[in-house]
Formats: structure tokens, C-alpha cells, sequence
């Protein structure tokens, strides 16, 4: 139609080519470009508290400052008290655990001993020479006449006392300061009934020298009952060690020492003891050791439930200058420990009942790291002599034992004696005595190491006594009580109060107490506490730690991807330089998502102008592929009829 222009579509740019598919296969690991960047996505998206308010708040310095002040306190803070809790951790704390028990219990082993090693008309013949001298030596000292030969063969005791060695004299000591001399003189003025006798500036004891005499040491006493009893010990030892082959006396019959035996109101028979002979304190018995047959169970407590002894306690056949005491030697242990009577032991008194309560005590000790205990002496360093189960005490002795045969040459008559080695004698070893003495000192102040080689065992038994003690038989009933002894024993006692002696053992009560030994600080403890702290400082969980973990990893992998293509740059492009590792720094950070910080009241510049917008977005300007550039669309037709040749 007339008027109706017909506008035929005008050719536009030609279509560009389509751009490249951004839906590329994601890389299984990819880190951030910069430090920034990956602090920020860390602040943004960390479970811990306040990290947020280190890039919400960087408008304002001072809040920024602030929270990373805050921050990096509460951080310190937090690992001081980790530290803390780490150093309690590993300094191994117990707990100690007391348990009250109530059952049955298995009644312990108990050792008697006569404290008569042997029978004097049996050791008379061998022991003959020392007794003369050690009679002229109390003569000579303190003019104690034992018999009426002594006078008249006064030169003849002098010339027999030096056959012997180490003879026993008096040592005189430094005088005493003025001062001293001075208040024991006011001391003295005081009346009394003894005679002054001056004596106190002496003391007795007996020398001991090393094999060439080029050493030499007084072992002195200031009493002299304490001198005379270790000097004659020393030579009785000499003396034992020659004997040991002798046969054991007639006293090993049960009846001759014990003349009444019971426990829970039954007769004992031979099959409830054994027999072993000491040194010292002569034949000993032990009831319910391990070696006997059934072992004894207490049901009940109470004297009526336990062990009842009746024993001979007189001394009419004693060594008088060894056996200093009347009675007899107890001791209280466990079935699988040997008797120490020395350590453990004590005396019985003739003439009377002595009753032995006991209660029960277990130890359960933590080893290893928590207690410096062992389980079964394996792993001491010390070889156990005695083949019983590990105590410190059988450690103990094994140690001074083995020190002595290889400081010594010779094996101490009061420990056992190790295969193919003698007991000391001086007739086969002279300087015995001044070797063992000399480890003796240092065994006391732990010189040798056995008290710290020799550790407390990690499980163990006690057993608490306490004693009471009664006159036994009584005055009224004692002539009937001898009368039915003789009879049955076929044995008269002669001193009726000092002949017997009686003996009670037993359960004062079933209940015993354990005391066993834990972890006061657990794995599951330290991990608790750890949480605890972190929660206090950072309200946050485990998966916050692995959050920091996760940090600390991608900054170390960034670090070395910088320095990776920094060498790659230097070495393998030298015309970049280090324009590499520049691009991967300055690229600039990510915007920050606005659901964690709030934007700003008025709008920033750039989005308010779309086409500056726009203009940062594009890429630069591609200047080699400069060229004439198509018309927009309504102008093409103008741009090509300008551009013929000819036309207008």
C-alpha cells in the first residue's frame, strides 16, 4: 500500500562465535590463588567463634584490630591451658583405690626358730679354743673371772689368744674438750651407788686389714656386751663354714620343740610343716608353706580359728656367748616367700601366751610408667638366689650376696650359697672380714645400688600384728600343766616359768583391705579436657580442629606452589622473570558473600553506574587482530555506499 514503507530487515553484524563452555571437569585438588583469599574463605566459613569478625569488620580498623587482638589471646590462652593439661597428663598420676573385702581367706605361713643354732655339748669340742680366749679377753677388759683357771694360767691364755686373728683389744680415744671435761666432771659429783670406774675414755674392738696389710680399720664398740657378742659371731662364722657338712642335730623331731600343735581346734601333723636350719637362730619350722599339702583356710576369726603353739624355751644346752636371749623366733609371711627372721621376726617371751592378731592387706600397684614397681623381678638387674617368687627383701640380700662374691671371693654364711663357690673362712680367705665389713658400709649408704636396683614388687601381701600378751600357766594351774607336758613330751622341764612359752595366731577379723592403684588422668580424661578448654575459648567441636588442620595445609600447599612457579620462572622462562609468581599473588580477592557481613546503607559507585559496571568486566582489547569494524545495526547501509567509489 501507498504510504506503507516496506522495511526489509537490515542485515546486522554477522553472529559471533558462540563462546566456550565454561563446564569444564573440576580439578580433584585446587587451592587458592593468594593468602588473602584463602583467609577470607576461612573467616567466612570456619565453625570457630569470632573468625567472622576479622573480615566482617574491615571497614573499621580498630574493631579489626580489636578482634584480632581478642583472638590471638583467647588462642594463647587456650593452648597454655592445653599445655597444662598435656604436663598433667604425662607426668602419669594415680589414684589410690581402698577396697573393703569379705570372704574366706587363706591363713599365711609361719616360721619358728629355736634361737639356738646348735646344741653347746654338740659344738663344745670345736668352739673349745674361742671360748678360753674370749674368757681371758673379758678378764683382761673388765676382770670378769668365769672360772678359777683363768689366773693361774694367765701367760697360757695370752699365748693361745694370739693363735687366734683379729684379736679383740682396747682402743684409746682422743680426750674430750675442756668444756666436755668440765660438764662431766659436774655429772660425776652427783651421788649414786655405782663405782667410778675410768673407763669412758676407751673404747674395745678388733682390727681387720686387707690381704697385704697396706690398709687397716678397728671395728669398735662403746658397749662392751656389743663388742664381745659381733667379735665372737665373727669367729663363729669361721667356724660354721668348716661344718657345713655336719649332720643336722636331733632336734628336727617336731616334738622335741613344739609340744603342742593346732589350728581351727585340730592337730597338726608332719604333712602342715617343713624344716630348714638357720645360721643363727638354729632349726626352724614352717607351718603351711607352700610345700605342704593342703594349705589352711580361715572361716571364722577368733583365737579358737587360727594357730596355737605350746614351744620349749629353756636354755639349759645354749651356746652362752652367742645366745644372748631365751624364747623363741616368729615371723609371719607368704606361703611362696622365704623367711627373713632377721628382717621380720620377733622374740617370744618364756612364761607366757602371746596372742598374734592379724589383718590382711593386698597392694596392686601400677607399673611402668605410672610406679617404679615390677612385676615379677624379670626385668631387675639382679640375680635372684634364693629361686622363691620376687620380694625386695630376696632382692635385697641377692644383691649384697653377689657383691660379696665378687668383691670378696667367698659367699656369706647368712645367704645362700651359689654353685661352686665357698663360705668365708678366714683359714682359706685371711681378708674376709675386712672385705665384708667394707661392703657392709657401703651396702648401708647404698653405695652398691641394691636398694635402688631392687624395686618394690607391683603386686603384694602384708599382714598387720598386733600382740597381746598374758602370764602362762598360771600360778594356780602351772604344777598340773608341767605334769601333763612331761608326760606326754617324754621331757622334764627343769625351770618350770622359763621352759615353755605358748603362742596364738590368728584372724582378729575376715575383712581385708586392697589398695590397688589407677590412672588418675585417661586418654578419654585428656580428650575430655581438651574439649572442655576448647569449648570454653572458642565454643567450637573436633571438627573446628580439623578446620585448622585443613588451613594450616592449604597455606602450606600454597607456599609451595608460589615458590614452585617462582623457580619454574627463573629457570625455565627467562624472559618473565618472576612475573609468574606475581600473577598468582596479586590476584585480587573474592567478593565477600553479603549473608555474612551486612552491606553498607547506600550502594557503592560501581553498581550504581552499569556501564563503568560493564567496562571493568570486559577484556582488554585484543591489538593484533586490529581491523575495520562491522556498522551497528541501521548504520550498515550508510557505511557501505560511503565507502563505494563513485557514488557521493
Amino acid at each position: 500500500m501507498k504510504g506503507d514503507k516496506h522495511e526489509e530487515p537490515e542485515p546486522g553484524p554477522e553472529p559471533a562465535a558462540p563462546p566456550p563452555s565454561t563446564d569444564e571437569e573440576e580439578p580433584l585438588l585446587e587451592f587458592h590463588h593468594s593468602y588473602r583469599e584463602l583467609f577470607q574463605f576461612f573467616c567466612n566459613n570456619t565453625t570457630i567463634h569470632g573468625a567472622i569478625r576479622l573480615v566482617c569488620s574491615q571497614h573499621n580498623r580498630m574493631k579489626t584490630a580489636f578482634w584480632a587482638v581478642l583472638w590471638l589471646c583467647t588462642f594463647g590462652m587456650m593452648y597454655w591451658q592445653f599445655g597444662l593439661l598435656f604436663g598433667d597428663y604425662f607426668s602419669y598420676p594415680v589414684s589410690l583405690n581402698i577396697n573393703l573385702n569379705s570372704e574366706k581367706l587363706v591363713f599365711p605361713a609361719v616360721t619358728v626358730c629355736t634361737l639356738n643354732p646348735y646344741r653347746y655339748t654338740e659344738m663344745k669340742k670345736d668352739l673349745e679354743e674361742l671360748d678360753r680366749i674370749t674368757e681371758q679377753t673379758l678378764f683382761d677388759l673388765y676382770k670378769y673371772n668365769s672360772s678359777n683357771t683363768l689366773v693361774a694360767h694367765a701367760r697360757g691364755r695370752r699365748d693361745l689368744r694370739e693363735s687366734l686373728p683379729h684379736p679383740l683389744q682396747r682402743l684409746q680415744v682422743p680426750a674430750p674438750p675442756h668444756a666436755a671435761s668440765r660438764v662431766r666432771r659436774s655429772n660425776s659429783s652427783l651421788s649414786d651407788n655405782n663405782p667410778q670406774v675410768n673407763r669412758k675414755d676407751w673404747k674395745i674392738g678388733f682390727q681387720l686389714c686387707n690381704q697385704n696389710n697396706s690398709d687397716c680399720f678397728y671395728r669398735t664398740y662403746s658397749s662392751g656386751v656389743d663388742a664381745v657378742r659381733e667379735w665372737y659371731r665373727f669367729h663363729y662364722i669361721n667356724i660354721l663354714s668348716r661344718r657345713q657338712d655336719t649332720p643336722l642335730l636331733e632336734e628336727e623331731a617336731l616334738g622335741k620343740f613344739i609340744f603342742a600343735c593346732r589350728f581351727n581346734q585340730v592337730s597338726c601333723n608332719e604333712a602342715n610343716y617343713s624344716h630348714f636350719h638357720h645360721p643363727m637362730y638354729g632349726n626352724c619350722y614352717t607351718f603351711n608353706d607352700k610345700n605342704t599339702s593342703n594349705l589352711w583356710m580361715s572361716f571364722m576369726p577368733g583365737v579358737n580359728n587360727g594357730l596355737s603353739l605350746t614351744l620349749r624355751t629353756e636354755q639349759n644346752d645354749f651356746i652362752p656367748l652367742l645366745s644372748t636371749v631365751t624364747g623363741a623366733r616368729v615371723m609371719v609371711h607368704g606361703q611362696d616367700e622365704p623367711a627373713f627372721m632377721d628382717d621380720g621376726g620377733f622374740n617370744l617371751r618364756p612364761g607366757v601366751e602371746t596372742s598374734i592378731s592379724m589383718s590382711k592387706e593386698a597392694v596392686d600397684r601400677l607399673g611402668g610408667d605410672y610406679g617404679d614397681c615390677t612385676k615379677n623381678g624379670s626385668d631387675v638387674p639382679v640375680e635372684n638366689l634364693y629361686g622363691t617368687k620376687y620380694t625386695q627383701q630376696v632382692c635385697i640380700h641377692s644383691c649384697f650376696q653377689v657383691n660379696m662374691i665378687r668383691e670378696c671371693g667367698c659367699a656369706y654364711i647368712f645367704y645362700p650359697q651359689p654353685r661352686g663357690v665357698e663360705f668365708c673362712d678366714y683359714r682359706k680367705h685371711n681378708s674376709w672380714g675386712y672385705c665384708y665389713y667394707k661392703l657392709q658400709d657401703a651396702f648401708s649408704s647404698d653405695r652398691l645400688g641394691c636398694f635402688t636396683k631392687c624395686r618394690k614388687p607391683c603386686n603384694m601381701t602384708t599382714y598387720k600384728l598386733s600382740a597381746g600378751y598374758s602370764r602362762w600357766p598360771s600360778v594356780t594351774s602351772q604344777d598340773w600343766v608341767f605334769q601333763m607336758l612331761s608326760l606326754q613330751n617324754n621331757y622334764t622341764v627343769k625351770n618350770k616359768r622359763d621352759g615353755v612359752a605358748k603362742l596364738n595366731i590368728f584372724f582378729k577379723e575376715l575383712n581385708y583391705k586392697t589398695n590397688s592403684e589407677s590412672p588418675s588422668v585417661t586418654m578419654v580424661t585428656l580428650l575430655s579436657n581438651l574439649g572442655s578448654q576448647w569449648s570454653l575459648w572458642f565454643g567450637s567441636s573436633v571438627l573446628s580442629v580439623v578446620e585448622m588442620a585443613e588451613l594450616i595445609f592449604d597455606l602450606l600447599a600454597i607456599t609451595f606452589l608460589m615458590l614452585l612457579r617462582r623457580f619454574q620462572s627463573q629457570y625455565w622462562s627467562p624472559g618473565r622473570g618472576g612475573r609468574g609468581a606475581q600473577e598468582v599473588a596479586s590476584t585480587p580477592p573474592s567478593s565477600l558473600p553479603s549473608r555474612f557481613c551486612p552491606h553498607p546503607a547506600s550502594p557503592p559507585a560501581s553498581l550504581a553506574d552499569p556501564a563503568t559496571s560493564l567496562a571493568l568486566s570486559a577484556p582488554p582489547p585484543a591489538y593484533a587482530t586490529l581491523g575495520p569494524r562491522l556498522a551497528p545495526s541501521g548504520s550498515m547501509e550508510a557505511s557501505s555506499s560511503a565507502h563505494t567509489p563513485g557514488e557521493p
